[in-house]
């Protein structure tokens, strides 16, 4: 209630109201001051109210005492439930976590006033998950109540409660759903379905064959179920094990060849252990385990075995057809040891110089060997079973041709040995050597000689320098080039082989016209030319007629070169055009005689226009379209353009090509416009012609013809 100082209570005084909610939420009694509500309020709408207040005299309605503002506050009632905004709530949590481990923390809200009272003082409890989580009543943190396994259960519905008034009776409460997952940690260490394995695989399986397969289960997922394969107690080395990452499987395989006739029985331990291991559950024991595989090896169709892999053998050279080079054998491993069968592989661009025994395997020659063609032979001979001829089985063979003394030795090269005229006795005029395509295992040695028949009657003598190398002496001072030009020595040549053998070499000395040195090119001239029988001027004769003779040919070439190259028109080859003449003038009838010079198309002199080639196609459709409609004395038109096509085809100073020249004289802009019925889409009898009495007198007869008003004798 306000109430003025002033107030006599003799209702002369007036209380006015303004303000927030003023006539709305609040009214004043005007003669007392009492102020009453007469809406709800609700405070979580608006807290407070404004107002003002004045006490006016009702005479003169003046205020008594200046205006007061006051404020209304709403008094907060426990009328507002408590609420979950970020509810249904999901948290995950490790297993195996300890007691009071924080999992998640929940918060209702409450819109009654935390100031006043207890409306919005929330109180947290658990409804659903003991005795696995617990919460805090004040806070809403939930915490692990015991430690939980994974592998048991892995996920939990938790329901907590919010009350207001602090629990008391008629709160409000409100609930929150939370769904908590338990996290895998490395808990759990493998185990293998299976104590014993048992296996088996093929002799005659390839390397990297697998074999089988083992598995180790494990509880715990992804990376916690990781593990590695290996294989323990396996001396032989026969077997390897690979992890498959995606199903967690070993994988064995095999790592070497087995053979059924040497072993048909393995045992192998195979060993699996967590990858990633958690050393807070090291105490528990060890994150493996271990199993036995068992594997037979099966019995298969096994080729032949040579006794070698590798056959070396010896024959020598020059032995006669059919001599024993040597035996290769083989065998069927299997218990049935079938017969086997042999033969030689032979290269279809080889020679077959060996051949081989097919049931003892004896290899011999079908010619005689020669060490010097060829002193090593690689044969590849295959054993084919009798019963099976799919079993094949191969060996090298390498046989080496012995060398026999069975080649004389000569000289390296052809020797081009001259001598001067004026040479000295006992002058050195070549040094020579010798080959010998024989092996010698104690090296080579050749005695050089001058044959018996020629050496006392010989111009040269052969001296021996005991290191396969000898010197050839004139034994006579000065020879005569005119006399005899060639010397032609026989060189014996003996090597030191069992036996030994000796040829005859034929050295040509040539005799130069020279002094102290030997011009090998001139001597080499002079002799050709005195086997030709010819003389130096003669030979200069037959080169100067030569030489005269492809001067000759030169110049008539260079002159039909020349010729080639100059054009065939003395003048410039004119540009390809059409030639295009259009005249396109308008004419005023019949009777108009000056629109138009008919005299212009009776000249000769015609200026042509040249236009670019693109343009003519239209230019040629639109000239047609015009040249259709021929005007009067169309006859000097024809004549016109039969003069200008006989010119053009005349003409001598452009070059005979084709051309085209167009000629059409239509008007255009009538204002007759077209007389053709052709596009007409009326009969005769629903147009109209009545126009054409106003075309004039040249037009009376078609009107006549055409006009709907006819009258009798037109």
């Amino acid at each position: 209630q306000l109430k003025s100082d002033l107030d006599k209570h003799d209702g002369n005084l007036e209380y006015i109201l303004t303000g927030e909610g003023a006539g709305s939420f609040f009214v004043i009694n005007e003669y007392n001051g009492k102020i009453y509500v007469i809406q709800k309020l609700d405070r979580e709408k608006k807290p407070f109210y404004t107002l003002r207040a004045q006490a006016i005299n009702r005479s003169t309605r003046l205020p008594v005492e200046p205006e007061s503002e006051f404020i209304i506050k709403v008094r907060d009632v426990n009328d507002n439930e408590p609420q979950f905004l970020d509810g249904p709530y999901v948290a995950t949590v490790p297993e195996m976590s300890p007691e009071g481990t924080s999992v998640t923390q929940v918060t209702a809200t409450d819109a009654d006033d935390p100031s006043y009272g207890n409306s919005a003082r929330l109180l947290y409890s658990l409804i659903q998950g003991q005795p696995y989580f617990s919460v805090e009543p004040k806070t809403g943190v939930i915490r692990m109540a015991s430690q939980m396994d994974r592998e048991t259960k892995d996920q939990y519905l938790v329901i907590i409660q919010a009350k207001d008034m602090l629990g008391q009776p008629g709160a409000f409460s409100a609930t929150a759903t939370v769904t908590i997952n338990l996290s895998d940690i490395n808990d759990n260490p493998p185990k293998f379905e299976q104590r014993l394995y048992y296996m088996s695989v093929s002799e005659e399986a390839p390397v990297g064959t697998s074999v089988g397969k083992v598995f180790a289960e494990d509880s715990d997922i992804g990376d916690n179920a990781a593990m590695n394969y290996f294989i323990e107690e396996d001396s032989s080395d026969v077997f390897d094990i690979i992890t498959n990452n995606e199903t967690q499987e070993g994988i064995i395989l095999l790592k070497k060849q087995v053979d059924y006739e040497s072993k048909r029985r393995y045992s192998i331990q195979v060993k699996a252990v967590n990858r990633y291991i958690d050393e807070r559950f090291l105490k528990e024991g060890p994150f493996e385990d271990t199993t036995i595989v068992k594997i037979n090896v099966e019995d298969a169709d096994d080729p032949p075995v040579f006794t070698s892999e590798n056959y070396v053998m010896e024959i020598i050279e020059g032995g006669v057809t059919g001599a024993l080079v040597g035996v290769v054998t083989a065998r069927d491993p299997d218990a049935d040891n079938s017969p086997v069968r042999y033969s030689i592989v032979h290269s279809m661009h080889l020679k077959r110089l060996f051949s081989i025994n097919e049931h003892n395997g004896a290899i011999i020659t079908t010619e005689p060997l020669d060490r010097e063609i060829a002193s090593w032979h690689n044969l590849t001979v295959t054993a084919t079973e009798t019963k099976n001829p799919e079993k094949i089985s191969e060996a090298n063979v390498y046989v080496q041709v012995l060398d026999v003394n069975d080649n004389a030795p000569e000289f390296p090269k052809n020797y081009e040995t001259f001598v001067c005229e004026n040479a000295a006795s006992g002058q050195q005029i070549q040094s020579i050597s010798a080959v010998d395509q024989d092996d010698s295992a104690e090296g080579h040695h050749f005695y050089f000689s001058l044959a018996q028949e020629d050496a006392n009657s010989s111009h040269f003598t052969v001296k021996d320098n005991q290191d396969n190398t000898a010197g050839i002496f004139t034994r006579i001072s000065g020879f005569r080039r005119q006399e005899q030009v060639f010397f032609y020595l026989p060189i014996l040549i003996q090597d030191n082989g069992t036996p030994p053998l000796t040829s005859t070499n034929t050295l040509t000395v040539t005799v130069c016209d020279c002094d102290t040195e030997v011009n090998t090119f001139y001597c080499r001239y002079g002799a050709f030319m005195y086997s030709l029988g010819l003389s130096t001027e003669a030979l200069v004769a037959v080169l100067a007629c030569i030489l005269i003779l492809l001067v000759f040919f030169l110049a008539i070439v260079a002159i039909r070169q020349q010729q080639k190259k100059q054009p065939p028109f003395s003048e410039k080859m004119e540009e390809f055009r059409e030639n295009i003449v259009s005249y396109d003038d308008e004419g005023g009838g019949e009777e108009d005689t000056e629109a138009f010079d008919i005299s212009a198309l009776r000249t000769r002199t015609v200026m042509r226009t040249h236009k670019p080639r693109k343009k003519v196609a239209s230019e040629i459709q639109s000239l047609y379209r015009q040249s259709l409609q021929v005007g009067p004395d169309s006859t000097i038109f024809r004549q016109f353009i039969s003069e200008k096509l006989e010119e053009a085809n005349t003409d001598p100073s452009v070059p005979p090509y084709d051309s085209l020249q167009t000629y059409a004289f239509e008007g255009t802009g009538s204002l007759a416009g077209s007389l053709s019925s052709l596009g007409s889409n009326t009969s005769d009898m629903d147009q109209s012609y009545d126009y054409l009495a106003d075309w004039g007198p040249h037009f009376k007869q078609l009107a006549g013809m055409y006009s709907s008003h006819r009258t009798v004798g037109d």
